[in-house]
This record gives C-alpha cells, structure tokens and sequence, in this order.
C-alpha cells in the first residue's frame, strides 16, 4: 500500500513539474531572442550608417612644415575607389589645451576641404603649442580624428635668406626685396667695395616695393646684402648673398662734355643775338624813325625841328 501511495503522489507532482519546465523554456527562449536582437541591432546598425561598408579610415602620417612663418599641416590622402574624400581641420592653443580640453576650434580656411594639406598660418597667432587635428568625411560619414603626435610652435619655422633685386636708376643704387608678410622685416647692409670701406645699415618694414639706398660714384662697384627678422618669435635668417653693381666712369665726363660744349655754343650764339635784339628794340621804343613830309621838316624861319622823335626828310 506504501508503495501505491508513492507512486500516486509522483502522478499527481508531475504536471507542477511540467509547468516548471514550460516556464524555464520560455525563459530561455525569451532571453534567446533577445540576445538574437541586440547582436542584429549592433550588427547591422553600423552597416546601414556605413553604406553596408567599412567604417571610414583616418588620415595618418600628421606633419607640419613650416618655412618662413607659412605653417602648413599636411597627412596622407585616405583613397577611396570612384569617392571624392574631404577633411576637416581642427586645433587647440594652449589656452585651450590646459583648462578646456574638450573644446577644438575649426580652422579657418580648412574645414572642409579636399586637399591632403591645410595652410594654418592664420590660425596660429601667438608662439605658444598648438595641437592639430583632421578628419576624413565621405557623405555623412566620418572618420575618427588622427591628432598630430607633437604640438606645434611657429618659432620651429624656418627662415630663410630674403630674395632680392638690387639695380641702379641713373646714379641711384636701389634694392627690392621679397615679400614675406607683415611679420617680417629686413636689415639691409650695402658698402661701395673697396679696401676698409664702412659699412651702411638700413632697415626696411617691407618687402615688395623699390628703395632707394645711396648715390652711387662713378667707376666703384656696390654691394648689397639682406637678412630677414622676424620680431614675433625673436629670430632671425642668415644673410643672403652679396649682390654688387656698378656705375661705368667714363660715361660721366663724355654726358658732362657734351653738354659743356651744347652750353658754350648757345651762349657764344644767343648771348650776342640777344643782346643786338634788345638794343633794337629799345631804340625804336624811344626814338622810332618816322618820315616827315618836307612842310614839317624845317619850320617857317628855316630852322630844322627839334623833336625828341627822330625825323628823316624826304629827298
């Protein structure tokens, strides 16, 4: 009887324990699915916001170079079959950097653009580090920023010799220097070149334009040297190389002759013409000669008549 008493106890747990099963299933498959809809949202999420490809490179191989305080960031161009790919330009000062790292700055001329380089001059302003940053955009995607490994400071340019024209306008010795912007200014050293002759030093605010150094001597030769400085970051260039030139000695005293001689000759032929002309019109100024008929030459007494006009009779 203990027996079937068992065996009826374990007939009537059996459907609680079927239950038990049926909800533990559900569960799991409950869980299954949702698992099933996570991995296809984080799956094909991406795909979609990539055009079903791969996410958008980074630009890589970040460098500046800088050469005469133009500043320019160039990168490795990210190549994408038959797509025009485009960069944005970003940096940070140093202000920026130390208390709001968070907060970059698009530069100005480059965000966005389709060169592989972006010209940065203008938006470094102060001799302090900056930090740079591009991005590659294709449509509405982007990719993630590449920063460049080491902050950037203008007074690292490089300053080269100025160019320069140096000529002479008649005796005139005159120079003409490189434009290299409004930070730049120019020390210009010129000496006529003979033994232990002083050198003369002039600086100039500006390039671009023609000045006037000395006056040159007939027959010396002059030379001309220039430097670049740039006040900003306290630097200056090498000098560059001497340039001379020369006014010839004998054309002087062949123009002076020549001219002596012109001089000479219109004096010996107006002077004396001159002079005659003056005199004739002076004398018909005061004294005009006039003819007076033979009743007014004498008066009634027969005496001639005295006239401060001078008369000729008739014959």
């Amino acid at each position: 009887m203990a027996g079937v008493d068992r065996m009826l106890h374990c007939k009537r747990n059996v459907p609680g324990q079927s239950k038990s099963a049926k909800q533990t299933l559900t569960m799991v498959l409950k869980g299954f699915r949702t698992s099933i809809i996570m991995w296809l949202f984080y799956t094909l999420i991406p795909c979609l916001l990539t055009d079903g490809g791969e996410a958008l490179p980074a630009p890589q191989n970040l460098s500046v170079h800088s050469a005469n305080m133009k500043h320019l960031l160039m990168w490795s161009p990210v190549v994408l079959p038959r797509e025009t790919v485009y960069y944005s330009v970003e940096y940070q000062g140093e202000y920026e950097s130390l208390y709001t790292s968070h907060i970059w700055i698009p530069s100005k001329w480059c965000s966005p653009i389709e060169d592989a380089e972006c010209d940065v001059s203008d938006d470094i302003t102060a001799t302090v580090p900056y930090n740079l940053r591009v991005r590659a955009i294709l449509g509405s995607q982007t990719s993630a920023w590449s920063i460049l490994e080491q902050p950037f400071n203008r007074n690292s340019t490089i300053l080269t010799p100025p160019g320069m024209e140096v000529s002479r306008n008649g005796f005139h010795l005159v120079i003409e220097l490189e434009d290299l912007g409004p930070q730049f200014e120019f020390l210009v050293v010129y000496w006529r070149r003979e033994l232990d002759t002083k050198e003369h030093a002039k600086v100039l605010r500006r390039g671009g334009i023609p000045v006037h150094l000395e006056t040159m001597e007939p027959g010396a030769p002059y030379c001309v040297k220039a430097q670049a400085q740039v006040k900003a970051i306290g630097r200056n260039s090498a000098f560059s190389q001497a340039e001379c030139v020369e006014v010839q000695g004998e054309a002087l005293p062949l123009v002076l002759a020549l001219f002596a001689f012109v001089g000479f000759m219109l004096i010996l032929v107006v002077v004396p013409l001159s002079i005659w002309k003056m005199g004739q019109l002076l004398q018909y100024s005061c004294c005009p000669m006039v003819v007076l008929p033979d009743t007014l030459a004498t008066t009634q007494y027969g005496e001639p008549l005295c006239c401060p006009m001078r008369a000729k009779p008739r014959r």
